[in-house]
This record gives structure tokens, C-alpha cells and sequence, in this order.
């Protein structure tokens, strides 16, 4: 049995949060995303529709538009991505439509999220095969999350 401990998925996620916290440095809600293949990163993303006036800059739109440019197709067969927070049902179909082989996520999104939470997307009924690992760090992604839109509203009483 493997322990968390010795999990090749931490490193991995520890850089999405990475991003995450540099989208909200940035003043973006701060979900971060890596693309991955074969155990190396080949794209990174945050939030980022706020700076670009994109509503479709999540963060894993910004990594899998990133990973397709870098390897030069828009098919990431072999390619795993990880996640700070639960993929709402645009980000989930993107990974779907990508071919991306497996999805590592942390915290839960209650309020969108498209694999347990809100929509339940029927993965299990598409053409492309896609392991999902849900809850990885879970409570390290939440804060990220929770220390943001607290300092948010923090700064919007002092005003």
C-alpha cells in the first residue's frame, strides 16, 4: 500500500498550487493547473479571466492550450493534469476533448464543479477513457482558496 507520504501525485500538485498562489497574487481567483507526461511538466496555468478578459482562461484551459502549443498537437493522449480545485463542466469537457489520460484534483468545488460535486459529468459515457483522482491535498487547496476571499473581503470592509 502506498503511503501519501511516498506519492508521486504530491510534488505534482504542490506546483499546481504553485500556480494557483500566483494567480492570486495576481488578483485572479487562484486555481492553479500543470500538465504532465511522463512524469515531467510540459505546461503550467492559473486563473486568468480576469487580466485577459477571457471567460474561458481557467487554469486548466491556460495549461492544456500551453501543453497542445508546446508538443505541437491538440491531442495530449499520455498527458495527466492536476488541478487545484474540482474542473467546472467547460474545463472538464477541455480535458475530455484533449485526451488527456488523467485528472488529479484537490479540493472539492461545491459550487461548479463538474466530476462529483455539482454536475456529475458522465465521464464513464464518452468515448475517451479518463482516471480521476479526486481530494489530493484537499485541505492545502482550500486554503488557498479561503485565505484569498477572506483577505478580499478584508480589503473591501477597510475601504
Amino acid at each position: 500500500m502506498k503511503t501519501l507520504q511516498n506519492d508521486p501525485d504530491l510534488p505534482l500538485m504542490a506546483s499546481a498550487i504553485k500556480e494557483a498562489r500566483a494567480a492570486a497574487a495576481k488578483g485572479e481567483v487562484p486555481v492553479g493547473a500543470v500538465n504532465v507526461r511522463e512524469g515531467t511538466v510540459v505546461a503550467r496555468g492559473g486563473n486568468r479571466p480576469i487580466r485577459s478578459g477571457d471567460p474561458t482562461a481557467h487554469a486548466e484551459i491556460v495549461a492544456i492550450r500551453a501543453a497542445a502549443k508546446k508538443l505541437g498537437n491538440y491531442r495530449l493522449t499520455g498527458c495527466e493534469i492536476y488541478v487545484t480545485v474540482e474542473p467546472c463542466a467547460m474545463c472538464l469537457g477541455a480535458i475530455l476533448q484533449a485526451r488527456i489520460r488523467r485528472l488529479v484534483y484537490g479540493a472539492a468545488d461545491p459550487k461548479a464543479g463538474a466530476v462529483k460535486s455539482i454536475v456529475r459529468f458522465p465521464v464513464h459515457k464518452t468515448n475517451h477513457r479518463l482516471e480521476i483522482r479526486g481530494g489530493l491535498l484537499a485541505e492545502d487547496c482550500a486554503a488557498v482558496l479561503r485565505d484569498f476571499f477572506r483577505e478580499r473581503r478584508a480589503a473591501s470592509r477597510r475601504r
